[in-house]
């Protein structure tokens, strides 16, 4: 699995995640928006994490530079 998310991305994604996880905890978010926050946090978290996005593999984007894919 080579990587797809570039380093920017990256941060952006963990950032997301971190907000809308956050948002859920702090009771802001609440009920189905909620539960879509968490949902939407976790994936953003995961990708960021791993540095790789099924989604942007199915479509072919790399946002990563040359030297850091795998």
């Amino acid at each position: 699995m080579s990587r797809n998310v570039g380093t920017v991305e990256q941060v952006v994604r963990i950032l997301i995640g971190v907000v809308l996880v956050g948002l859920g905890l702090s009771h802001i978010l609440s009920g189905t928006l909620a539960i879509v926050g968490y949902v939407v946090g976790a994936i953003a978290l995961v990708t960021g994490f791993v540095r790789y996005c099924p989604a942007w593999a199915i479509f072919g984007v790399n946002t990563c530079t040359t030297n850091q894919s795998r």
